[in-house]
């Protein structure tokens, strides 16, 4: 597989309706649906991002990011928005170009060195192993053959991230890799459950310590304290430890809508994180929660919050 670079440059942001990269996997709910695309146009022009100084530098290598959505457990209705929101995301502030692919072949060392972060949106369970239904079908020689490669592309990833690289995570990358408890501690936890489910309305507030990070400028609504809407939240489970990352977003439980399920959350400390920043050796993460419902992508505040994380991943941000 040889991977055709993409050509970015600054375009205006109702010239990029049409632009949707081919080679981006339908998705059975919205995806191709222009009223939505315009949305996310629209959004994206007020979220005012700003394009790095280091995009102006003729010299310099334009960033890329491989947006990978694989999943081998539940997928999520909304990942072709996700896709579309972070291609025009890409197209639209000149920041960074992005190869929204599957391929598997992308996590192989001579493919994954070409990457200066990965994201996984909304990537569920064991995505570098065939969906169990293959393996039912597979000899046991192409089974041991596809463990290896299993192995071999968990070890590029994770030397790739620890070598300075970056992570960005989107809703369900939590939901990954539970076999792997090196994944768990350089995203920061794993996925416990949703006691605030998608028809649930949440307040979502700036980290008590951290309401005056850079990486929060423009996602609370100007005038608010809060960003409130219907989305599904989840609560995590180790190696989740809020003290050991640099905390964003959290959910106000008190101040949102309760859980409808009838469980209840299972934390009784009310540490519920939705989005953080951490480094893994010299590697940079960023992970956010939101992205479960499909209008969580055409938010403004929301887009702001993503790209500023992009941007820290990608190391254009202190």
């Amino acid at each position: 597989m040889q991977l055709k670079p993409l050509t970015i440059s600054a375009v205006a942001l109702f010239g990029v309706l049409g632009l949707y990269m081919a080679s981006a996997k339908p998705e059975k709910r919205n995806s191709g649906n222009v009223t939505n695309e315009a949305k996310i146009i629209q959004a994206l022009k007020h979220a005012d991002l700003q394009t790095p100084k280091r995009v102006s530098d003729a010299d310099d290598k334009m960033k890329r990011i491989l947006v990978f959505s694989k999943t081998n457990g539940y997928r999520h209705n909304s990942i072709g928005i996700g896709k579309k929101t972070l291609d025009l995301m890409a197209k639209s502030s000149g920041a960074f170009e992005v190869l929204i692919s599957d391929d598997l072949e992308n996590f192989d060392k001579d493919h994954i060195e070409r990457f200066d972060a990965i994201c996984f949106l909304n990537t569920t369970m064991n995505v570098f192993s065939p969906h169990k239904k293959q393996l039912k079908k597979m000899s046991e020689e192409e089974k041991n053959e596809a463990a290896r490669l299993d192995k071999v592309r968990k070890g590029n990833l994770m030397n790739f991230i620890e070598e300075g690289k970056g992570f960005i995570g989107i809703h369900a990358a939590t939901d990954t890799f539970y076999e792997w408890p090196e994944y768990g501690e350089m995203l920061g936890g794993y996925f416990n459950g949703h006691p605030w489910t998608k028809n649930t309305e949440v307040s979502i507030k700036a980290d008590v310590k951290n309401q005056s990070h850079p990486l929060l400028a423009g996602v609370i609504p100007e005038g608010k304290n809060e960003l409130r809407f219907k989305e599904e939240v989840y609560e995590y489970k180790d190696p989740y430890d809020s003290s050991k990352v640099t905390m964003l977003l959290r959910l106000d439980s008190d101040a949102s809508e309760q859980p409808k399920n009838g469980k209840g959350a299972k934390r009784t400390d009310k540490d519920f994180g939705v989005s953080w920043i951490k480094t893994h050796k010299k590697g940079r993460v960023f992970y956010s929660s939101l992205g479960h419902n499909d209008y969580i992508y055409w938010n403004k505040n929301v887009l702001r919050h993503y790209y500023n994380g992009i941007l820290y991943a990608l190391g254009d941000t202190e």
